[in-house]
């Protein structure tokens, strides 16, 4: 189902992008990314680090997210870098062959962490909680149960997405807010409710391995999965494509923090004051982006 938990940040930014709200769309692709490894992941340490002191989880599998991160956030600095030195004043046809060409091998890149992950090295994202540990075995759903949860809740989500759009632009117009600002904060803390709060839920639970594959793992899934199949979807339902030309301060955050992530988590340990750090760090950009002006992000 973690495969899965990144639908209401699709079908959200799927209607902004229907709608020519492309800035909005690249925004809450670093926003989300941002959430899951800053926020989410910092509240998940904080909860859990106040119910149990020390907490641990498999060191390897945190590596492994962290290196598939890093490769993300470098994929995405191509098409951004080729944009401001050789196309700064409108799309040219070597920049959108380049985004095409970069989605599509996302994509394969994803498709191979996932065989990866969960079959040829499953055994290095093991969970390292001990086996003495007693496991408490709860009712599970009928695929049938599942598959009819999970269509009811998609066509709740797109049918939200469409008022949570119209909204966000206006209130955004209204309150002076940029694009940039209410993709990387509003839109991505809303699209990413869901696995925020088990990542939460899981730590204070003591399962750490759990949490930290839901915050890490969304990640990873937004930006291998989701940011280029928005930009293969751009060509069928945007009034124009969808370029991965993300600008200077959103690049610039994200690579900050996936190198801070990458150091808090190597270890395999957590506690409430790393929680603390992960999230002064986003409380940090997410006030850069609100003070910033429009064209100072590009």
């Amino acid at each position: 189902m973690q495969r899965l938990a990144n639908a209401p940040e699709l079908i959200i930014a799927l209607v902004a992008l229907k709608a020519g709200l492309l800035e909005m769309v690249r925004a809450s692709i670093v926003g989300a990314i941002l959430a899951n490894l800053l926020l989410a992941l910092g509240a998940a340490f904080l909860v859990g680090g106040l119910r149990f002191h020390d907490q641990r989880f498999n060191p390897v599998a945190a590596r492994a997210y962290s290196s598939m991160m890093f490769l993300a956030a470098v994929s995405l600095m191509v098409p951004s870098a080729f944009s401001r030195f050789f196309a700064p004043t409108g799309v040219i046809r070597a920049e959108a062959q380049l985004n095409l060409g970069i989605a599509i091998l996302l994509l394969i890149a994803y498709g191979l962490y996932i065989l990866y992950s969960l079959k040829t090295h499953s055994s290095a994202f093991a969970s390292s909680e001990s086996a003495e540990e007693p496991t408490h075995h709860e009712e599970q759903w009928s695929v049938s149960r599942a598959v009819i949860t999970l269509v009811a809740a998609s066509v709740l989500a797109a049918w939200m997405s469409e008022i949570l759009v119209g909204a966000a632009e206006e209130t955004g117009k209204a309150l002076g807010m940029s694009q940039v600002f209410i993709g990387i904060v509003f839109v991505a803390i809303v699209g990413g409710a869901a696995e925020s709060g088990s990542a939460i839920a899981m730590a204070r639970k003591n399962k750490m391995d759990l949490s930290v594959g839901i915050a890490l793992g969304s990640c990873i899934q937004i930006a291998l999965f989701v940011a280029p199949l928005l930009v293969l979807a751009s060509y069928f339902i945007a009034p124009q494509p969808l370029e991965l030309a993300f600008g200077r301060a959103e690049i610039g955050s994200l690579l900050m923090a996936v190198l801070i992530g990458a150091m808090v988590c190597g270890d395999g340990q957590s506690n409430w004051f790393k929680g603390v750090q992960l999230i002064t760090v986003y409380a940090i950009i997410a006030l850069m982006f609100y003070l910033m002006p429009t064209l100072a992000s590009q």
